[in-house]
Order: structure tokens, then C-alpha cells, then sequence
């Protein structure tokens, strides 16, 4: 029982949460987001030991996110923010086997297991989302969220760099992605064990309405970009006559720039339009996608992919305020989360399509493309709602 002195945290729908209730379900989030920041080593791996082909990889981590995105959804459709304590310690036990699964598979196999370790990270990618949606400063705590999550991510790339994948190759790698899923069975017990329900208009579906839709289908382009190109690093370092070391390299230090970026959006949140923040975040793409473009050496390409990985997180908390600006009721906000995570999935597959052989640079254009078409839709947003609030 919480007493008068306990901290608590101010939530816009449903009662207070206490600190460690909140820092549980944050942690859910980065158990179930933690492969994402090393993916493209692991798979890269997987294809340099030939248990998978180049093209794979973008079909693969497509494959494991929309698996992942998908669950995230349908979590927030249908299912009622109850029992969660046990929702979210089973679904971190069954994440840690299908981890441990992927080591002993190749070729087809390999799908089988990242599809089925998406169920269960996208249950606790909900659980965070779920708290994330009902505070009152949702960008700060997002922002909280990814600089947590990144920090989980370069702790991992940091060991697999250095310790794991030169002695143990990508088996070990997938089994010390493994064990990162055992802290969260702790760490669903300090979650909170319900959510309030989010309001929902008499007569209306628990869906959102158009204008919700359309900010998703923005995020879902916008915040893809990242993931069509990312995806493919260790490919993009080989075309431009780099080794995989480099890549792993490049990998490490876009994550202590993701995790400047996560602090950076934590301290401009509330402060900070996000227009401004996501045209800042396309220049910095485009640049880093155009350096991918060439044979440059390890220093400028290692440089090219930390701005992209500080652009990366910089932009993701922003994503929700922009979402709630374009549903007020916040259940777009709720499918944030699953929609980015969709953006990994079906970007990196959609990539994929433009692979032909170990040539690769096709990516590069489809991450511009779906880039410049999410801030167009932002735009578009935005110059709707100020015509409307000034009419």
C-alpha cells in the first residue's frame, strides 16, 4: 500500500503510478525491443555463416516485426488491461526458448523462430505502450523508454562485439539475446498488474478515428526509413569494401548516440514542436543515407550510421504528441507503438524486394522514398489542425 510520502507518477487516465511500477513496465519494453538495436549483426551472422542468404536478412527481421507489430495491435484492440504481472512474466519465459531455439536452426527455421519470438515481444511492447499512452507528458516518457531501451541495446552490441560473436559466431549471439529476456519475469512483477480502460465517445468502435489512421499510416512510412536502410549495415559495409568488424563498430557507436538521442528528446520533450524535430531528423537521414551510397572509408561510414542511429531515437518519442494532436482520444496513440514497430518489420522487407545479389543500394532509395512521403503526411496533418483550431 502506497503511503502519502511515496512518489508517484501523474497519469492523464487511471491513478498515479509509483516509481517502481513505472520502471517495470519500462523494462518490459526494452526486454521486448532489446534484438532490434542487434539485428543487423545477428542476422549479418546468420548470412556470413551461409545459414541464410543477403536478401533474407530484410526478409527475416520483416518478418519477426510484423509478427511483433501485428501481436502489439491486436493486444491493444482486444485485450483488457488485466492479470498483466502474468501476462508479462509468461510471455518473457517463452521469448527466452524461442531465443534459444534460433541457435540450433538455419534456412526456414530460422523465420520459424524470430516469427514466433515476435508474439511474445509484442505482449510486452503493449504492456509499456499501455502506460506510455495514459501519462500526461507522453514524449517525456518515451523518451525515458528509448534511452532505457538503448542503453539495454548497447550494453548487448557492446558484448557481442567484443566478447561473443568473434568466439561463439551468431549462435552465440542469439544465446545471449536469450538471457536478456530472463530479468524481465522480475521485472513483470513490479509492472502494474491493470491499466484504467481509455475513454471511448458512446456509439464509437475502440478503434481510431480517420484522421488517427492517417498519422499512423505517416509513422508507419516515416519511421520505417530508419529500419529499410539499418537493416542491411553489414551488407552496405561489405559493398563499400568494409569488413563486418566495421559494421558491428559502426552498430556500437550509433548506439551511444541513440542513447544521447534518447536523452535529447527526454529533455525537449513538452518544450519543442515536433515538426521541428522531424525535419531536422530527414536531413540527418538523407545525409547518411547518401554517404551508404559510395566507398568511403571505416571513419565516415561508422560516422554516417551515428547520426542516423541519434536521428533514430530522437524522433520516435515525438511520434506519440503527433499522434494524440491527430486523435485526441489517444487509442492512435495506444497503436503508436505497434505501428513503429510494423515500420521495422515492412520496411526492411519491402527493401529487401530491391536486393539483387550482394548489391544492396537499392535500399537506399526505398528508405528516402518512404522518408520524405511520412513528413509529407506529418505536414499535411499539422497544416489541417491549425486550419481547423484557427477557423
Amino acid at each position: 500500500m502506497n503511503t502519502p510520502h511515496d512518489h508517484q507518477i501523474q497519469e492523464a487516465i487511471g491513478p498515479s503510478l509509483t516509481p517502481r511500477e513505472a520502471a517495470g513496465a519500462l523494462g518490459l519494453g526494452v526486454v521486448s525491443l532489446v534484438f532490434a538495436g542487434v539485428i543487423p549483426v545477428l542476422l549479418g551472422g546468420l548470412a556470413d555463416e551461409g545459414r541464410i542468404s543477403f536478401a533474407d536478412i530484410g526478409y527475416c527481421a520483416g518478418l519477426e516485426g510484423l509478427s511483433m507489430g501485428i501481436t502489439t495491435a491486436l493486444a491493444g484492440i482486444l485485450l483488457k488491461s488485466r492479470h498483466l504481472k502474468w501476462l508479462g512474466a509468461m510471455a518473457c519465459a517463452a521469448l527466452f526458448l524461442f531465443d534459444l531455439a534460433t541457435t540450433q536452426t538455419s534456412g526456414g527455421g530460422v523465420f520459424a523462430a524470430r516469427i514466433a519470438a515476435g508474439v511474445p515481444e509484442g505482449l510486452l511492447l503493449w504492456l509499456t505502450v499501455s502506460m506510455i499512452a495514459r501519462s500526461e507528458v507522453p514524449e517525456r516518457w518515451a523518451g525515458v523508454f528509448f534511452t532505457a531501451l538503448v542503453s539495454g541495446q548497447l550494453a548487448l552490441a557492446l558484448a557481442l562485439w567484443a566478447f561473443v560473436m568473434s568466439r561463439w559466431g551468431a549462435n552465440g549471439g542469439f544465446v545471449a539475446l536469450a538471457l536478456t529476456a530472463l530479468p524481465g519475469i522480475a521485472l513483470a512483477f513490479l509492472a502494474p498488474d491493470s491499466y484504467a480502460p481509455l475513454p471511448k465517445p458512446e456509439g464509437e468502435s475502440g478503434s481510431p478515428p480517420l484522421r488517427g489512421w492517417v498519422a499512423l499510416l505517416g509513422t508507419l512510412f516515416f519511421a520505417g526509413a530508419a529500419a529499410a536502410v539499418g537493416t542491411f549495415l553489414q551488407p552496405l559495409a561489405h559493398q563499400a569494401g568494409l569488413s563486418a568488424d566495421v559494421a558491428r563498430t559502426a552498430l556500437w557507436v550509433s548506439l551511444v548516440a541513440q542513447v544521447a538521442g534518447g536523452a535529447t528528446a527526454t529533455a525537449l520533450g513538452g518544450r519543442v514542436h515536433y515538426m521541428s524535430v522531424f525535419v531536422f531528423t530527414t536531413i540527418s537521414f538523407l545525409a547518411a543515407f547518401a554517404v551508404f551510397g559510395f566507398a568511403v572509408p571505416a571513419w565516415a561510414f561508422v560516422a554516417a550510421n551515428t547520426l542516423a542511429g541519434f536521428a533514430t531515437i530522437l524522433l520516435g518519442p515525438f511520434l506519440v504528441p503527433m499522434t494524440i494532436e491527430a486523435d485526441p482520444s489517444r487509442r492512435a496513440a495506444v497503436l503508436s507503438a505497434s505501428t513503429q514497430v510494423l515500420a521495422g518489420a515492412l520496411a526492411p522487407f519491402g527493401a529487401a524486394m530491391l536486393v539483387r545479389g550482394n548489391d544492396v543500394h537499392g535500399v537506399l532509395f526505398f528508405g528516402s522514398g518512404i522518408l520524405l512521403a511520412g513528413l509529407a503526411i506529418f505536414g499535411l496533418l499539422h497544416a489541417f489542425r491549425l486550419r481547423h483550431a484557427t477557423a
